[in-house]
């Protein structure tokens, strides 16, 4: 699927619960684990992943993946989890959005969380840590990698709202893509209903199934 400005602008519409309703095949739909949230809650992503393998505790990978990455990609980091170092911070950020890049996640922590976000740079983490970093090891860069229990290969798509962050595989994003765009397009359809003064119970049949199960 191209990226095309009509296509993105549909994908920064799109919310995560919709792409992963139709992400079926996928394990958890894949969608990282609770733990990778936005650092804004107002934050909205969708771009191409460029992967990173870290070394916790350790930030020169992260470097190295911004210089990897192409305006528009988003930069995926698998820090293994560790939460007790700051691996990012707003210095990075800052080079992140010169760079163009749509936005990062990261399974391990930032720090700078007030600058970072003051940047605007959409940042999705596991947690937040003052501590320093070291910076002795190379990362493995477009490889891939699990990153909120999801595997994530360069080039899949990955979108990202204050919901959390879904993976969407390449070699199915057309159809996803189709099927959560017809699911928005149904509950925009639904919302009207309801203002209209239908009640769910109405709009999905629910009243039937309920008084099936009190016959029973």
């Amino acid at each position: 699927m191209e990226l095309n400005a009509q296509t993105m602008e549909l994908l920064q519409k799109l919310p995560t619960g919709n792409i992963a309703d139709n992400n079926n095949g996928t394990p958890h739909q894949g969608v990282m684990d609770s733990g990778i949230k936005p650092l804004d809650p107002k934050s909205h992503m969708a771009g191409r992943a460029v992967t990173v393998q870290c070394y916790p505790g350790d930030n020169l990978a992260l470097h190295q993946g911004i210089y990897a990455a192409k305006p528009g990609d988003i930069l995926v980091l698998d820090c293994h989890g560790y939460t007790e170092a700051g691996h990012f911070g707003d210095i990075m950020a800052l080079a992140c959005m010169i760079r163009g890049i749509a936005g990062v996640v990261i399974d391990g922590s930032c720090r700078d969380a007030e600058d970072v976000k003051a940047i605007g740079l959409p940042l999705f983490v596991r947690g937040i840590n003052p501590s320093g970093t070291v910076k002795a090891s190379l990362g493995k860069v477009n490889v891939p990698i699990q990153c909120g229990h999801v595997t994530v290969r360069p080039g899949d798509l990955i979108v990202g709202d204050c919901d959390g962050v879904v993976v969407i595989p390449r070699e199915q994003e057309d159809e996803v893509f189709e099927k959560a765009r017809a699911k928005f397009e149904k509950e925009e359809h639904i919302v009207e209903m309801l203002k209209e003064g239908k009640t769910t119970l109405e709009i999905y049949g629910f009243d039937r199934l309920i008084e099936k199960l009190e016959a029973m």
